[in-house]
């Protein structure tokens, strides 16, 4: 369990950057645009190795179980997990989807976690999910404060309705194949 503490230690407090202008402009000054985001990246990675590894780690170990969620809840994740997709592909492409969202990766992270939360009541679960949607939430307050279009991605003008078809389908294809196979061979447990 604490290399899975120390993972969302890194990766999640090396995110909340961003949300500390001074601190941020300090490092960029210190070690040079190029140098902070190589850093960053850094960081990120390390982060992101050991929540994978702890994560996994605790799953064998057998880590307390907190909550006992009913196992219909599974189905409802599943539910709430289709729109997740559709708003991470929005996130990268533009669309009427991506600019009603605002912010559609935080949007997105924020209902992945949510969704798992109901379905997990496992300790390791809980400080996983539950670390990434306190980030989002935080973060999302933090881009309100700092004013309009911060964080966003530059919209088109009008990206049509082609776009958020497009948006839909690939996202809806991202999550079917995440159900079918790519959630067993990443994560190790099949959905269903």
């Amino acid at each position: 369990m604490a290399l899975l503490i120390a993972g969302l230690v890194l990766f999640l407090g090396i995110h909340t950057l961003p949300m500390q202008r001074s601190r941020r402009a300090a490092l960029i000054s210190r070690f040079g645009e190029n140098g902070y985001k190589g850093l960053f990246t850094l960081i990120s990675f390390a982060g992101l190795g050991l929540i994978i590894f702890g994560y996994g780690q605790a799953r064998l170990d057998g880590p307390p179980l907190l909550y006992d969620p009913p196992f219909w809840l599974r189905h409802v994740t599943m539910l709430l997990m289709a729109p997740v997709f559709i708003f991470l592909v929005a996130a990268y492409v533009p669309s009427r989807i991506s600019q009603a969202l605002k912010h559609p990766m935080l949007v997105a992270i924020k209902l992945w976690a949510l969704s798992h939360l109901l379905a997990n009541g496992d300790l390791a679960s809980f400080l996983l999910f539950a670390g990434f949607f306190v980030w989002a939430v935080a973060d999302r307050i933090s881009l309100k404060k700092r004013g309009p279009g911060a964080g966003q991605i530059a919209a088109a003008r009008d990206p049509g309705k082609f776009s958020d078809v497009a948006v839909i389908l690939v996202g809806l294809a991202l999550y079917g194949l995440f159900v079918w196979k790519l959630h067993a061979w990443l994560i190790g447990v099949p959905v269903a």
